[in-house]
């Protein structure tokens, strides 16, 4: 099946969606993900290049793409320093989302639809893009960093 070019993405309170939704200027998508730069490769070292990335895109109504605000809060290795404080990176993290969505008028947690888009941001790929498998014939989209895919069909699910 064809990928649409609107493609669903559900709303799932207390999941990996649960911060989607509408506000008064389009739609929203926001998160808060680990990530590693492009082209990295797992060895020594790998928890000072894992960062957490605290993430709001916007879209307008149809679901065009207007503009991201990526913001990095620090690193593995830093977040397993100091895991549990109030100055922890993923609390950091934590924080800077809530301020994001706050900022949002008349923001409402929902299903959204948005069309594909890509960005790269410290040589880290973020955007909703279209994969192809030659071998299946099967395309889908996926959510990067958070690695989300999105399939026939379309009905807004996704898998990990």
């Amino acid at each position: 099946m064809e990928v649409p070019e609107v493609i669903p993405i559900a709303y799932q309170p207390k999941h990996r969606t649960e911060s989607i939704g509408r506000y008064a200027d389009g739609q929203f998508l926001a998160s808060v993900t680990y990530a590693f730069p492009r082209g990295f490769r797992l060895d020594d070292g790998w928890e000072e290049h894992k960062r957490l990335y605290t993430v709001l895109h916007t879209f307008d109504a149809e679901g065009h793409y207007r503009d991201s605000d990526i913001w990095c809060a620090g690193t593995w290795a830093e977040q397993q320093r100091d895991p549990h404080s109030e100055h922890s990176v993923l609390t950091r993290a934590r924080v800077r989302l809530a301020t994001l969505l706050r900022s949002l008028p008349r923001r409402a947690y929902t299903d959204i639809a948005i069309r594909p888009f890509q960005l790269t941001y410290e040589n880290v790929q973020f955007g909703l893009v279209i994969r192809k498998d030659d071998a299946e014939g099967e395309d889908w989209a996926e959510l990067y960093p958070d690695r989300l895919a999105f399939f026939a069909p379309w009905d807004g699910a996704y898998d990990t």
